[in-house]
């Protein structure tokens, strides 16, 4: 069964990581108090721009992607649409 995007979340690469949007910090998807969905690629963006800014002492060292993303009732979790393969299995 296909799943529609219902927002977008921020994913850091090689983790099964997702930024949170009132904490600022990064946690795994299965975590219950996650908050992980922003209502557009804009705001997902944002957010992503002032976690670098406080992160990286290299804006192009960040390792994030924004990516269509879900949350599943039944799974009780995130689910990304078309999360961010790593280069190896």
């Amino acid at each position: 069964m296909r799943r529609p995007a219902t927002g977008y979340a921020v994913q850091m690469l090689d983790t099964d990581t997702l930024l949170d949007c009132q904490r600022n910090e990064f946690m795994p998807v299965r975590t219950s108090s996650l908050q992980a969905l922003f209502d557009d690629f804009p705001s997902a963006r944002e957010a992503a721009a002032n976690w670098v800014r406080q992160h990286c002492s290299s804006p192009d060292a960040h390792r994030l992607a924004i990516v269509p993303a879900s949350y599943d009732p039944v799974l009780q979790r995130h689910i990304l649409i078309y999360g961010v393969l790593t280069d190896h299995p």
